[in-house]
């Protein structure tokens, strides 16, 4: 296992990726989708048509699920999180100015979209920003063990945090 404190290799992990699977339910019926997102601290941010199923569903249900896992061929490398939380649209300009900032900081395509075609911009435009607030991240890490697993427990704010280690093999 690695020496460093487990917020640390989570908070690698997440800047080291780009895609997270979103999870959200709505009347039982699940939904996944994938998205780019910037990582804010242990929060996730990402940008989305508010007119698509996960940005409605979640407007009426905040409880989301997610994974964010590279593909692997040998099931002894798998390492990847699973989160659960809650997510939202940010509202206020300051919020929405930050998520713009960590998007574009992050993804220097999205800055062309000034000398893209109107349809692209437009799309840019309407998008809406969100964030995922943590309450568990479990790092799965096969390269220690097969299954092994280590929970992040993330309090009220994101400063407090507390670990509780769970091996399971």
């Amino acid at each position: 296992m690695s020496e460093l404190p487990l917020d640390r290799r989570i908070a690698e992990f997440l800047a080291a990726h780009h895609v997270v699977t979103l999870a959200t339910c709505e009347g039982g019926a699940v939904h996944a989708a994938s998205l780019m997102y910037a990582p804010d601290g242990f929060s996730l941010i990402w940008m989305s048509d508010p007119k698509s199923r996960h940005s409605q569903e979640l407007e009426r249900n905040p409880r989301v699920a997610a994974t964010i896992a590279p593909d692997y061929t040998d099931f002894a490398e798998i390492r990847g999180l699973q989160i659960a939380g809650t997510a939202m649209r940010l509202a206020s300009a300051g919020d929405i100015l930050h998520g713009t900032t960590l998007m574009l900081g992050r993804y220097g395509f999205l800055r062309t979209l000034a000398t893209a075609p109107e349809s692209l911009r437009k799309a840019f435009n309407r998008s809406g920003f969100y964030r995922l607030q943590p309450e568990t991240i479990t790092l799965i890490d096969n390269t220690v063990a097969f299954g092994h697993k280590e929970t992040l427990t993330i309090e009220n704010l994101p400063s407090q945090i507390s670990q509780r280690n769970r091996d399971s093999r």
